[in-house]
């Protein structure tokens, strides 16, 4: 049976699960979520997709599961990919993969949010600055853990990489420059060239341009 995922193309957190079904070579299709005209906030869909209003979510068969993390486990389980070696690995990858939703991309899609996808006029110059003071913190965190290193965890692609990675490939302006940060540079490239890779707006439906 074919897996559905509930996503769409501006989200980083459903770019994490989509790139993990694909790599791993899994069996899926992408549902588009009408994010931009409200569609997670619709009473069906909180009843019938998520109670959380939020996306991605995976459906196979008599699963559903959501939060981006878990989806990802959930391709480990099925596919044997991306959880570490090791045990010892499959905790480090858990915790960066923690470290990720709290420190990088949450701050990365938030402050994406308020420079591209507000009006001009409504965007808090003040919080943007501080935004982005907080993702240099975290920018400098991983380009310094990937020095000397392919991946973050192990010797192969991991869920910390493809969860660290997902909001860096988008072209939209919030305060990340590939250039600044050599060594995030190099593994954005050694991801980027996995067999079956493809970028977030090939990858999903949704895309600013749909709405310019």
């Amino acid at each position: 049976m074919t897996m559905q995922l509930h996503c769409f193309g501006e989200s980083g957190n459903a770019y994490k699960a989509a790139l993990a079904l694909e790599l791993a070579g899994l069996d899926w299709e992408p549902v588009f979520v009408d994010f931009f005209n409200g569609a997670t906030r619709a009473p069906a869909y909180r009843s019938e997709i998520n109670e959380m209003g939020e996306a991605p979510v995976l459906v196979d068969g008599a699963v559903k599961i959501s939060q981006s993390g878990v989806i990802q486990m959930y391709v480990t389980e099925k596919s044997g990919k991306f959880g570490g070696a090791t045990p010892a690995e499959a905790r480090e990858v858990m915790r960066w993969v923690f470290w990720d939703n709290h420190k990088l991309s949450s701050q990365a899609g938030m402050t994406r949010f308020l420079m591209n996808f507000l009006p001009e006029d409504k965007r808090p110059a003040p919080v943007i600055q501080f935004m982005e003071g907080r993702l240099k913190a975290a920018y400098e965190v991983l380009n310094s853990h990937l020095a000397g290193r392919d991946w973050i965890v192990g010797q192969d692609l991991t869920n910390a990489d493809l969860s660290c990675c997902a909001y860096l490939y988008y072209p939209e302006p919030f305060g990340f420059d590939r250039a600044d940060w050599p060594h995030i540079d190099a593994w954005l490239s050694r991801i980027s060239e996995q067999p079956g890779w493809k970028h977030p707006y090939d990858l999903m439906p949704g895309n600013p341009s749909d709405r310019a």
